[in-house]
């Protein structure tokens, strides 16, 4: 069999990481064994799923690298089909029409009460429920409803479709039968019969679950009488997401559905779906959730959530797709910085994890860190060149400078924005930062005097080199009493105002002699 995988996005403005995230491992699940992804735009929604939305999906795919092979699928074009799909399934008993309290009727699917050859349906053994008087039981095609004891003695709501309910007998307080489905099947499942039992006291009924093998997950079971029918067609004359959904996998020929987890629930209505239109049932596997520390699902107010933040931000579209890969999968052992052909090699389903999978984006960081370190030399100034744009500093920036700077600097930077930290290297003075003048200078008051010392001999060195700078920083510290190394930083704080950044010597050799005295001699009055 031919594998064919999709990715079925409803744009409706930036696309999320857990989104990108599932693309990513049908992507490398297709690669891995040389199958067909393929790219489906459900853009029922007219009002959110706008072209500059379906736009900016498209441009996070591209920059991503994750092309599709086939044309582009789009859902509206399918609107004809999936209504006739209804009426057939409505022709063929497996749904019917309910105006729930609006003027114009919805069309609801009805899971099967004859569920003979249904793969995965299981018989799970007699139940037996005690009903609160307060509520009748009420038995329809629409389904069975009641409400039982709850503990402290109130009424606790329950019922499902009519499916969840076989073989069901309603009896009152005194344990007398007054009501057989078996009896009133017929009239009931394709009619309009209505039985309201006020006087019901217990029922019971053979349980019966849908299950199915999970390729992440493993074993997936759920009881029918937890399930309740459900809209298809809405009263406005709409085709609702599970049948559209459904319809597009048969049409498109998906063999493997590999999605979020938090579309397990639709799984189970899906299984009926696909019997009820008579087409095989794809395999499924539902990625874990993305969450934060908390353990509560991943959003924006945890940080950068959306694929354009993290492009904004400067992190490459290879290291994006590297740490998302792993978000939720292994390659069973302790490799964290994989090429692409190592993920596509590497991939199984098998491997995916099964329980939730942490953001953690100082991980994410230091791995954008490493490929930024592995850009060649031009590459890495064309991107940093870009990210000068806009600073009110810019147009200080000489280019042999800005080469050497960015030579040093390549293998220090995080993210691309991180070149905005560069402005001590091209203007007159920096920006110092009160607090840290504070920190390193104003509580060290025998460092600010070794600094103050340190003029003379800057100025007389006779090569402004890092090691020759050094030395004089080192005599600087000795006749100071200041144990080795302590000077460091303050000096650091005093030339380019801030406590980061690379090598002390290496960054005052760039910043040249000159300016570096200038700093000095400014810092007691500014810093």
């Amino acid at each position: 069999m031919s594998v064919r995988v999709r990715f079925a996005p409803s744009p409706t403005g930036q696309v999320h990481i857990g989104n990108i995230r599932a693309a990513i491992f049908n992507w490398l699940y297709a690669r891995h064994v040389g199958g067909t992804f393929l790219l489906r735009v459900e853009d029922t929604d007219l009002e959110r799923s706008t072209p500059q939305a379906i736009a900016a999906l498209l441009e996070v795919m591209e920059w991503l690298g994750l092309n599709y092979d086939e044309p582009i699928f789009y859902q509206t074009t399918q609107a004809q089909k999936h209504l006739a799909a209804a009426r057939e399934m409505l022709s063929n008993g497996f749904a019917y029409e309910d105006k729930k309290g609006g003027e114009t009727p919805a069309l609801l699917f009805q899971f099967p009460y004859d569920t003979t050859g249904i793969a995965g349906v299981e018989e799970a053994g007699p139940q037996e429920l005690s009903l609160h008087d307060s509520v009748p039981l009420k038995v329809s095609r629409k389904g069975v409803d009641f409400a039982t004891v709850s503990p402290k003695g109130r009424p606790a709501p329950g019922g499902a479709t009519l499916a969840g309910f076989k073989d069901l007998k309603a009896f009152d307080a005194e344990g007398k039968l007054i009501f057989d489905l078996t009896e009133h099947l017929d009239e009931v499942v394709h009619g309009n019969a209505f039985f309201e039992l006020p006087e019901a006291h217990k029922i019971t009924y053979l349980r019966r679950t849908i299950s199915y093998t999970d390729l992440v997950k493993g074993r997936m079971t759920k009881p029918l009488d937890a399930l309740k029918d459900f809209v298809i067609v809405r009263s406005d004359g709409s085709p609702v997401f599970h049948l559209a959904n459904v319809i597009d996998d048969i049409t498109q020929g998906v063999t493997h559905i590999i999605r979020g987890d938090d579309h397990v629930e639709n799984t189970f209505k899906h299984l009926f779906l696909f019997h009820a239109l008579g087409a095989p049932v794809p395999q499924y596997g539902h990625l874990p959730m993305i969450i934060n520390a908390q353990g509560k699902p991943y959003s924006k107010r945890d940080g950068d959530a959306f694929v354009g933040d993290f492009r904004d931000k400067g992190f490459l579209a290879d290291a994006l797709f590297n740490y998302l890969s792993l978000l939720g999968w292994s390659p069973g052992d302790d490799r964290e910085k994989m090429s692409r052909q190592e993920l596509i090699e590497a991939f199984t389903l098998e491997r995916c994890l099964r329980g939730p999978s942490q953001m953690d984006l100082q991980k994410l960081t230091n791995l954008n860190g490493q490929y930024i370190a592995e850009l060649p030399a031009e590459q890495f100034q064309e991107l940093a060149k870009k990210q000068l744009s806009g600073l009110p500093w810019a147009d200080q920036v000489t280019s042999p400078l800005f080469e050497q700077v960015a030579t040093f600097m390549q293998s220090r930077v995080k993210r691309l924005v991180d070149v905005a930290q560069w402005e001590y290297f091209f203007t007159e003075y920096p920006t110092w930062d009160p607090a840290v003048c504070e920190k390193l200078l104003g509580k060290n008051p025998d460092a600010k005097s070794a600094l103050d010392t340190l003029v003379k001999p800057f100025a007389e060195l006779p090569e402004w080199t890092a090691p020759a700078i050094e030395q004089a920083v080192e005599h600087a510290a000795e006749a100071a009493g200041i144990p080795h190394g302590k000077l460091n930083q303050p000096l650091r704080a005093a030339v380019t105002g801030t406590n980061i950044g690379a090598g002390i010597f290496e960054t005052l050799e760039l910043i040249g002699r000159d300016r570096t005295i200038k700093r000095l001699e400014k810092i007691n009055t500014t810093c």
